[in-house]
């Protein structure tokens, strides 16, 4: 048997714990502080999401049935729900939303290299979406959505290349999608990939404005006056593209410049599809296909939800919540750096769910993942119907 470090410690060997202490000194979070210290909330909260616990006295149950690895797991004091609930309502949000900042500019440079082909591959491509979760106005009256529900809502900016969150903001359920893109920070050169619960003519100006690309799909109401056409192949479902202006009097107003507009007919569905662009450079078709690409950010929020724990909190103050939400993202950007760290082919999905059931094993990942792969191929295999013995 392997001796030497638990799998989740071998986990969290990845964490710049500098850059973590960094953080907490920022907000003064371990400030007379003895016991159960910001790393040790830390650590528990991701032990908590690693292993899909689903309360304080889950975590608890848990943590104290292994008491003899806490030390080895980097927990240095004994586990408590009280301790736990104080941590979640008084340890300010912004310590481990700042982490978390530190953990994806992180694995941004890990997946920097991720393959978009040719005509994408100095591109920078982001995806920009909201996500709403539903909560109990009893419980959390301070997030009021509706008369009688309660809601917050994550806006989240993916980059592309590894679906890694680059930019997230928790709010309340009433904030418009939109109105995100007033404290979203525009990355000259980069495409913006959006529904069309943003299109603003105004805002989208001033992204043009910053030099940045934008590709949204256009509302139906919509008024162009064409200015010229070019050549599409039809067979693509591609039907037209034009540059057009804007031509009711307001819109004119909000963007004054020539738009590129391109009408596609899913083969698929057989829906007409209308986007809008300020890039008249690339394809039309490679344009309809970074549309398509934000489909990633959609998936974002179905695997968090899903395989993390962000829907049902432990604790209900607005504190308790962000920090909660923050080591879910921390936890599944970990997941991602794991991935490239220890070059494993293997999903997000399965190497989460592997570690979900192996955190105090003292097996090195890698090997970890290798038997997993060994041992469902030979179950594959005994499954077969032998026929000529």
């Amino acid at each position: 048997m392997h001796s030497g470090k638990i799998v989740f410690s071998q986990v969290m060997d990845l964490l710049p714990l500098r850059r973590f202490r960094t953080c907490v000194n920022r907000y003064g979070g371990d400030y007379k502080v003895k016991t159960f210290t910001c790393q040790d909330h830390f650590r528990v909260l991701a032990f908590a999401q690693l292993s899909h616990r689903e309360s304080l006295r889950d975590i608890e149950i848990c943590l104290r049935a292994m008491r003899p690895k806490l030390y080895h797991m980097g927990i240095r004091s004994s586990v408590s729900r009280n301790n736990l609930s104080n941590a979640n309502e008084v340890r300010d949000w912004r310590i481990y939303a700042d982490f978390a900042q530190v953990l994806i500019h992180h694995a941004r440079r890990l997946y920097a290299d991720e393959d978009f082909g040719e005509e994408l591959a100095d591109l920078t491509l982001y995806a920009l979406d909201a996500s709403t979760i539903d909560l109990c106005l009893s419980l959390f009256p301070w997030a009021r959505f509706r008369r009688t529900k309660a809601a917050i809502k994550l806006h989240t900016l993916i980059d592309l290349r590894g679906n890694i969150p680059t930019f997230i903001h928790i709010s309340d359920g009433k904030l418009h999608d939109v109105n995100v893109l007033d404290i979203l920070f525009l990355e000259p050169g980069a495409f913006y990939v959006m529904d069309r619960g943003y299109l603003d003519y105004e805002r989208l100006y001033r992204m043009n404005q910053a030099k940045a690309f934008f590709v949204i799909r256009a509302k139906k109401n919509a008024r162009f006056r064409r200015r010229c056409s070019r050549l599409v192949d039809k067979t693509t479902g591609l039907r037209c593209d034009q540059t057009v202006v804007l031509e009711t009097t307001k819109s004119a107003e909000s963007y004054p410049e020539p738009l590129r507009r391109i009408v596609l007919v899913d083969p698929d569905t057989e829906k007409r599809l209308v986007f809008i662009t300020n890039n008249f450079d690339l394809p039309a078709l490679t344009i309809t296909q970074l549309y398509k690409a934000r489909w990633q950010v959609e998936l974002f929020f179905k695997w968090i939800k899903q395989h993390l724990r962000i829907k049902a909190f432990y604790g209900t103050s607005e504190n308790a919540v962000k920090t909660q939400i923050w080591t879910a993202i921390s936890t599944y950007v970990l997941v991602a750096i794991l991935k490239k760290h220890s070059q494993l082919d293997h999903s997000l999905y399965t190497i989460l769910q592997v570690l979900s059931v192996s955190l105090f094993e003292k097996t090195p990942i890698p090997q970890l993942l290798a038997d997993w792969g060994r041992n469902e191929s030979r179950s594959k295999i005994c499954n077969q119907l032998s026929l000529f013995e």
